[in-house]
């Protein structure tokens, strides 16, 4: 087999349930949304802290270059809210924001995250049924070296098994789905409700369990950004091992 050339695949592999199928579609258009309007959001304030507090005056873990208000200079003298040692500060900027209209974006991201949540909730009480167990955690045979070894070479290889339109997942797959259902969603999902006032007016623990909104913003940063890059990956994938096959087996069902 030369590189780039499809393997073939399983003649009698299983095709997409309904239910997967819708929630994908929903799930896929709601993180479309949430990315651009994260971004809006993020261009705001582009800059990432750790800990409860942060703003503009203070040192921050990460800077993005990607908008006119990464530039902090523009500030009036500095104060403390109080005499406490290391206590957060606070001033007046001396110039206007570029880019602060951010309503619109904080809305749709907020709205666009439970059209995430209620497919994803489904998605997982469907999948218990079997679903996961049979197509999407890894098994014993699918973790063992040699599989690994030779499914990573095959992919770096660019041998890409011809897609059956079906969950025929290979390790690989098997670990990158279970990852982004079992870890980065969720975590996606938690951190952005500790950072709603009114989510954590209720539930205060959220936001002790993340160490603050301003960890938690970061952890869902990083997160969502596992989630992206998962998803350029996986279209990746879906173009190399038949693009009209995986599209049809994924939307209207069937192989084709």
């Amino acid at each position: 087999m030369t590189p780039g050339r499809h393997a073939p695949s399983p003649a009698n592999a299983p095709e997409h349930p309904r239910w997967v199928r819708l929630t994908h579609a929903v799930g896929a258009l709601s993180l479309l949304i949430l990315a651009v309007s994260g971004f809006v959001i993020l261009m705001a304030h582009p800059r990432l802290y750790w800990g409860k507090a942060g703003n503009g005056l203070m040192p921050a873990l990460i800077e993005f270059p990607i908008s006119p208000d990464y530039d902090k200079v523009g500030y009036t003298a500095a104060t403390r809210f109080t005499e406490v040692p290391g206590n957060v500060v606070t001033a007046s900027r001396t110039k206007e924001d570029f880019f602060n209209q951010n309503g619109w974006a904080r809305s749709l991201h907020f709205l666009a995250g439970w059209a995430l949540v209620f497919p994803g909730a489904v998605y997982l009480v469907m999948g218990l049924g079997g679903h996961f167990r049979s197509h999407v955690v890894p098994r014993s045979a699918d973790l063992a070296p040699v599989a690994l070894r030779q499914d990573i070479a095959d992919h770096l290889r660019f041998r890409i098994r011809q897609a059956s339109g079906g969950p025929d997942y290979g390790p690989m797959q098997k670990l990158a789905y279970t990852v982004v259902v079992f870890l980065a969603a969720p975590l996606v999902v938690l951190t952005g409700l500790a950072m709603a006032p009114a989510v954590t007016a209720a539930f205060p623990w959220l936001l002790d369990l993340f160490g603050g909104h301003q960890s938690a913003r970061t952890i869902h940063f990083f997160s969502f950004a596992l989630l992206v890059g998962f998803v350029l990956v996986h279209l990746l994938m879906v173009a190399a091992s038949g693009f009209r096959r995986q599209i049809r087996g994924m939307t209207l069902g069937g192989r084709s």
